[in-house]
């Protein structure tokens, strides 16, 4: 349990994760007279949020939601929650929660800086980052053998700015084009209208996953951007994020989350029955590592930066020592922790 609170606040702290004081519940006021919490989902996001052939939302994002909404009746001591879907799109996303439109946004959404203007994101639980998507038949292996190349990617995505920032920087000349929604930017790549896709790799794969035949594309390149998806909520409600926090944390440290990733990633899914064939490496990340092996790297990465800081003040001219993970300044001494 320690060693997962650990974790946790240093992937927080990577996050931008930080708890709100205010002592104003207006989520859970809401959901309390209304009886009902309303859960934002995605059409096309397999399979993290999308729509099963009877038009019901499902997927790996969704029943996290469905778990931390039994967490809020549980909190509000209600004998019944009913569960309200609405779609959102990657247009929409950020101002249905803002705008009190939906309670929890359960789709693909990486937490960024720049979102975190307008609202909160809870405990990651997917890290991704974009890729590229070309046709089988194409020799290139990244990004830089793409120059010149007709690029698509989806409005208003990771994906498309960092895309474009890249674009700029190794003056590749792509032919940047945008699309409303990734279904429609593969079709482009599908019909030739496109040499190439940017997405999140996990989007992605199971975009192509979907497909009639998804032999006729590969993923290529590095990762361009490292990002974790999690579930949005409103800025304003302290109490509503820490039930939403704790139910996550809950979920993450119990180990419940390892079956249900196993059932969504590695398993065939609706409505093809396909299998993302995803390894377990990008979750792996978010679980506790075993208490000796955290004591290791603890240390290695001590002695490592204790290591870093005493070249860097040598690099000013002070005078310093190191013994062990301890700065020796002199008149002060810093142990690195």
């Amino acid at each position: 349990m320690k060693s997962f609170q650990r974790s946790f606040v240093a992937l927080a702290l990577l996050t931008g994760f930080a708890v709100q004081a205010s002592a104003q519940t207006p989520v859970l006021d809401r959901i309390k007279a209304t009886g009902k919490i309303t859960i934002a989902h995605a059409e096309d996001f397999m399979p993290f949020s999308y729509l099963d052939p009877e038009n019901k939302p499902i997927g790996y994002s969704v029943e996290l939601c469905k778990k931390i909404a039994e967490a809020v009746k549980t909190r509000l001591k209600l004998k019944d929650l009913q569960m309200v879907y609405t779609l959102s799109s990657v247009t929409s996303r950020v101002d249905m929660i803002v705008n009190g439109k939906a309670d929890l946004e359960c789709g693909v959404t990486p937490n960024t800086a720049e979102r975190r203007n307008r609202v909160a994101f809870t405990v990651p639980h997917y890290l991704t980052g974009v890729r590229y998507g070309v046709l089988a038949n194409n020799p290139a292996v990244d990004i830089n053998n793409l120059a010149g190349a007709r690029m698509v990617t989806v409005a208003g995505t990771t994906a498309a700015r960092e895309v474009s920032r890249i674009n700029g920087e190794r003056l590749l000349k792509l032919k940047l084009i945008e699309q409303k929604d990734d279904v429609s930017a593969l079709r482009m790549l599908e019909r030739n209208e496109a040499d190439a896709i940017a997405l999140d790799e996990a989007v992605l794969i199971g975009l192509i996953a979907s497909r009639p035949n998804p032999q006729q594309f590969r993923v290529i390149g590095k990762q361009l951007t490292i990002e974790p998806l999690a579930i949005m909520l409103a800025k304003n409600d302290a109490e509503f994020k820490r039930v939403v926090d704790d139910e996550m944390k809950r979920i993450i440290n119990s180990r419940e989350i390892y079956p249900l990733y196993d059932t969504w990633f590695t398993k065939p899914v609706a409505p093809n029955n396909v299998s993302m064939n995803m390894p377990l490496g990008m979750l792996l990340l978010m679980i506790p590592l075993p208490q000796f092996l955290l004591r290791e790297v603890s240390h290695s990465l001590q002695l490592l930066s204790s290591q870093l800081g005493v070249l860097l003040i040598r690099g000013f001219g002070i005078s310093v020592f190191l013994e062990g993970n301890v700065i020796d300044l002199g008149s002060y001494k810093l142990q690195v922790v």
